[in-house]
């Protein structure tokens, strides 16, 4: 499989992943445990309008993906939020993540491809 054919596969991927994050499990609340996160980090009560303005941040994320502009600013965006999202949720709200702290791994899976999939198999210079 060529370069090329792995990075599309891999942006649509990962758009993918950002669109069911952001619109399925959090603006359409599909995964309330969501919610429960964003609250317990945050310290508030009802945390529905910030949970939507997440979702639909990552929502917006997964459209600038596909759009393909200012990619590698893009990658870099993306890498910086899940580090730093994953990092608060371990700390401040381990017991309410899907797979505790194997989700660091997850993360860490899903940061390794952003960056294959930007700095290695998009050859287009910088």
């Amino acid at each position: 499989m060529s370069n090329a054919r792995l990075q599309k596969i891999l942006k649509y991927a990962i758009a993918l992943i950002w669109l069911i994050n952001g619109l399925f499990c959090k603006v359409l609340n599909a995964v309330p445990r969501h919610q429960q996160i964003a609250e317990k980090i945050l310290r508030i009560e009802n945390g529905r309008t910030i949970l939507v303005l997440i979702g639909v941040s990552e929502t917006a994320m997964a459209f600038w993906i596909l759009s393909g502009h200012r990619s590698r600013l893009n990658a870099i965006v993306q890498i910086v939020v899940i580090v730093f999202m994953n990092t608060l949720e371990a700390l401040l709200a381990p017991e309410l993540l899907l797979w505790g702290y194997g989700n660091a791994f997850a993360a860490l899976l899903l940061v390794t491809a952003i960056y294959l999939s930007e700095f290695y198999f998009n050859k287009k210079t910088s």
